[in-house]
């Protein structure tokens, strides 16, 4: 019965760790837009920006893969 219940905290933990993913996705999302609205605004300078979108997706999207392996952790670690 007690190892059980550390089976199901583990996987109530990876889980809520999980949920790092959603916010990875929903910073990636606002990343995007924010540089879309942008350069409808003044395309003219699009180009010069683009460089900085994709360093600010990759650091939104590390934190979801980090999130992601903390979960791993989590699940298969202990």
């Amino acid at each position: 019965m007690e190892g059980d219940i550390e089976v199901m905290g583990r996987l109530i933990g990876a889980g809520l760790a999980c949920t790092g993913m959603g916010g990875a996705a929903v910073g990636v999302g606002h990343v995007v837009g924010n540089f879309l609205a942008g350069a409808l605004r003044n395309p003219a300078a699009a180009a010069g920006q683009t460089a900085t979108m994709f360093i600010g997706i990759a650091f939104a999207e590390a934190l979801g893969i980090f999130s992601f392996l903390v979960a791993l952790l989590l699940m298969y670690a202990f």
